[in-house]
């Protein structure tokens, strides 16, 4: 049977966190996906993609499908999701979804240093 959880989700450009609202925080898991080059599909998400930097060969390739607070890649950021609410059906059993997704844009300004004047 499925379940009528609540779920919120944080796009965050370092982790990506997924709330209900019956546990709290079900996931935390850095943003990155290993992507086949040649065949364009995911191999890992996650934890699992973020462990293969600097250890792939070289037709998987880990990426960050968001960058300074935006999402850079729309379809692997679907397909990270994707497999991230997998993982949370996995260990919650299966749902029936009503997600609150964040995401924020902010527009960072660039500091500079004024010289110090003797």
């Amino acid at each position: 049977m499925l379940n009528n959880t609540e779920i919120g989700i944080d796009l965050g450009t370092a982790n990506v966190l997924i709330y209900t609202k019956s546990k709290g925080i079900v996931l935390n898991e850095p943003s990155v996906v290993a992507i086949d080059i040649n065949t364009k599909q995911v191999v890992a998400v996650g934890k699992e993609a973020k462990e293969m930097i600097g250890k792939t060969p070289r037709n998987i390739v880990p990426i960050r499908p968001l960058k300074d607070g935006v999402i850079a890649d729309f379809d692997v950021t679907a397909q990270m999701l994707k497999e991230l609410l997998k993982k949370v059906s996995k260990k919650n059993g299966p749902f029936r979804e009503k997600t609150y997704s964040s995401h924020l844009y902010t527009n960072r300004k660039h500091f500079c240093r004024t010289p110090r004047h003797s």
